[in-house]
């Protein structure tokens, strides 16, 4: 069920670096620019300065983990209690970093080079390479990537400061909803790869949590990933070994 259809290769990696850029523009700009504008509002009613606020984005570059940190920040947590919640948030980066950094190695970039592009990973920047990135020669990979992830990174940065800005004139209400916006167009995103076992994956997560989150409130959200992926491999294998 994988998205088998050929992808041409680009005409140079200058191409490949416009076409990421092109890609990006558009709904993965639109949901990150209103996901940063809630958080932006959200930082500055937490007690940020506005240099934070935007640097955090920058350099954190993760929602989940900016949220854990401004919300510790405001209850007066000890800044090691805040990090530790934040490496926490963001462990998830891990595996998405592994699945995805191998794509850069047989291109024409220092390791040097690979980190500044592992610190580029967002849910949004890792999906739309993970589509299009295996399809493309090495060489293509990492411009491709690079003009998606500036894109991304530049929406959320600009989001953030303007929320920072209408702190105040934003409701509660919408500037939360502007935070959840983007767990929902991550769910539209995953569904877009159409691969069987990612699809499987959703569907069960989405049918588990609510009951998973009641039974365990702290636990669930982990539970749920763990749960619902290792079902999901268990019946792609199961599904492919019937086929074979």
């Amino acid at each position: 069920m994988a998205d088998t259809a050929p992808v041409q290769p680009f005409a140079s990696e200058a191409d490949a670096f416009r076409h990421g850029l092109r890609d990006a523009l558009g709904l993965p700009a639109l949901v990150l620019l209103a996901s940063m504008t809630g958080f932006g509002s959200l930082a500055r009613e937490s007690g940020f300065t506005a240099l934070i606020a935007v640097l955090s984005s920058a350099a954190v570059w993760a929602l989940p983990g900016q949220v854990v940190m401004a919300e510790l920040y405001a209850a007066g947590a000890p800044l090691l209690a805040i990090a530790v919640a934040v490496a926490g948030a963001n462990a998830r980066f891990l595996p998405m970093t592994v699945a995805l950094i191998p794509q850069f190695q047989q291109a024409r970039t220092s390791w040097r080079w690979r980190y500044l592009l592992a610190q580029m990973i967002s849910v949004n920047t890792w999906a739309l390479a993970m589509r299009r990135g295996p399809s493309l020669p090495p060489e293509q990979r990492a411009p491709y990537f690079s003009g998606v992830s500036l894109v991304c990174m530049g929406s959320g940065v600009i989001g953030t400061a303007c929320g920072f800005v209408l702190a105040g004139a934003l409701p509660r209400v919408v500037t939360l909803g502007l935070v959840f916006l983007n767990p929902v167009y991550f769910a539209l995103l995953f569904a877009g790869v159409r691969h069987r076992a990612g699809v499987l994956a959703l569907l069960i997560g989405a049918a588990l949590g609510p009951t998973i989150h009641l039974a365990w409130p702290r636990w669930g959200l982990p539970m749920t990933g763990l749960l619902a992926g290792t079902i999901a491999v268990l019946l792609d294998r199961a599904w492919e070994k019937r086929r074979g």
